[in-house]
């Protein structure tokens, strides 16, 4: 039977970590993309692109104490299909924590 160095012992917690990272980035994303969409319906916008970008990532505390990643999305929409406005969705551990749109314009 083959010994596991620590090399490959470590190397294989890297691919682990990477992938539940990449796992976790896609579940957030989903995430974001449902409420940014859920979020123009019920304003009556439409929901441009069909998907949110990614704008940023830091690391919070959630209510326990625990360190969690925040990330933070922006999406495009229209009011009335010629101006585009920037929305966002901020998700932390799997949660929303906020959703914006840009304020209505005055007329």
């Amino acid at each position: 039977m083959a010994e596991l160095s620590w090399t490959t012992l470590a190397a294989m917690l890297g691919l682990c970590l990477v992938g539940w990272a990449w796992h976790a980035g896609l579940a957030a994303r989903e995430l974001a993309n449902r409420v940014a969409a859920e979020t123009c319906r019920e304003g009556g916008a439409q929901f441009l692109d069909g998907t949110v970008a990614s704008h940023g990532l830091t690391f919070a505390r959630d209510r326990d104490g625990r360190l969690i990643l925040r990330r933070t999305y922006v999406f495009d929409y229209s009011e009335d299909g010629y101006n585009r406005k920037r929305g966002f969705v901020v998700v932390s551990g799997g949660r929303v924590d906020s959703v914006g749109l840009a304020p209505r314009a005055v007329h």
